[in-house]
C-alpha cells in the first residue's frame, strides 16, 4: 500500500499508470477517486493489496477546500465554465449559519461531471457533449464543517464527511444558499481513514527513492476492523475453507482482522451464527 500525495493536473488513473510502470506491477489500483484539481491523499494498492481496496473506500475522508462566492461554473470548480455571476452581499455570520444545514445526514445531488454512470456511460462525458440528465440525490454524512477562514469572496472550509460526498456539490450548494453562487477552487484531502496527508509521499519522492522503500502493510487497509489472534491450525482450516467454532464471548462485528501468533496479518474473517468464516485469506508470502 502507497499513501501518495497527489499533485493538481493529474487524474488518479494517471497516478495509478505511473506507479505501475515504477512498481513493475499489473495489478495496482487506487482506493477512491480525485478529481484532478484535487490534491492529496490517494491511496494505492499493489498486488494482493488491491483485494483490501473496498474496505478503505468506505472510511471518512477530510478535506481542505476553498471556495469561491459569486460566481457558478458547469463543473462546480475553477477548471469548469462560468454560467453564473452574482453580487457577494454576506458576512462571516451569514456564511455561518449557512452551514448549520449541511452539518450531518443530508441529501447531496452529484455534479454532472463525475464518474457517475448513466446506462454505462460516465456523467462527465454526457456534460461535456452539453447533455444534462436527471440525477437522484444521494444520501451522506457531514460528521464535521468548519469555517477556516473568511476572506471575500473566498472562504475555507474543513470537511470531514463520508465516502461518496462531492465536496463540489457541497461548494455549489452553499453557494446557491447564499444566494450569490460558488465553486471550489481548491481542493485538498488531508485524510483517508487513518492515512494522513502528513505521511504521503510525492510521485517524485517515490521515483528517485523506490517503491518498495515506502510500502505499507496492507492490513493497515482494515485496521479500523476488530482484531483477533488465532493458532495456526485453526488458519489453516480456515484457508481450507472450513469454519471454526467462535470461543469465548467476543463483541459483535460484522468483520475481524486475523493474525497468528507471530502477529502476521492471515485475512479477515466473519462471525457466521457460533463460527468463524474466512472472508479474504491472506496466505503468508515465502522468501
Amino acid at each position: 500500500m502507497l499513501n501518495i500525495d497527489k499533485p493538481a493536473g493529474l487524474t488518479s488513473h494517471d497516478v495509478v499508470g505511473r506507479v505501475r510502470r515504477l512498481a513493475g506491477l499489473k495489478r495496482v489500483g487506487h482506493a477512491g477517486t480525485l478529481d484532478p484539481l484535487a490534491t492529496g491523499v490517494l491511496l494505492v494498492a499493489l498486488g494482493r493489496a488491491t483485494r483490501l481496496i473496498e474496505y478503505i473506500t468506505g472510511q471518512p475522508k477530510t478535506y481542505r477546500t476553498t471556495i469561491r462566492l459569486g460566481q457558478t461554473t458547469d463543473s462546480y470548480d475553477a477548471e469548469g465554465e462560468i454560467v453564473a455571476e452574482a453580487p457577494v452581499q454576506v458576512d462571516e455570520a451569514a456564511i455561518r449559519a449557512a452551514l448549520d444545514p449541511f452539518r450531518g445526514p443530508i441529501q447531496q445531488l452529484p455534479p454532472m461531471y463525475s464518474a457517475i454512470k448513466r446506462d454505462g456511460q460516465p456523467l462527465y462525458k454526457l456534460a461535456r457533449q452539453g447533455i444534462e440528465v436527471e440525477r437522484q440525490p444521494r444520501a451522506v454524512t457531514i460528521y464535521e464543517l468548519t469555517l477556516q477562514s473568511w476572506q471575500p469572496p473566498f472562504l475555507e472550509l474543513e470537511v470531514v464527511c463520508s465516502a461518496g460526498t462531492y465536496i463540489r456539490s457541497l461548494a455549489h450548494d452553499l453557494g446557491q444558499a447564499l444566494g450569490c453562487g460558488g465553486h471550489v477552487t481548491v481542493l485538498r484531502r488531508t485524510a483517508v481513514g487513518g492515512f494522513l496527508v502528513e505521511e504521503a509521499m510525492t510521485l517524485e519522492t517515490l521515483a528517485v527513492a523506490g517503491v518498495a522503500s515506502h510500502l505499507q502493510p496492507a492490513e493497515r487497509a482494515v485496521a479500523h476492523l476488530p482484531r483477533l489472534v488465532l493458532p495456526a491450525a485453526q488458519i489453516q482450516m480456515l484457508w481450507d475453507g472450513k469454519l471454526i467454532p467462535i470461543e469465548g464471548d467476543l463483541a459483535a462485528g460484522e468483520l475481524w482482522r486475523l493474525y497468528d501468533a507471530e502477529g502476521a496479518f492471515a485475512g479477515l474473517i466473519r462471525p457466521v451464527g457460533e463460527d468463524w468464516q474466512a472472508v479474504k485469506m491472506f496466505p503468508p508470502v515465502r522468501g
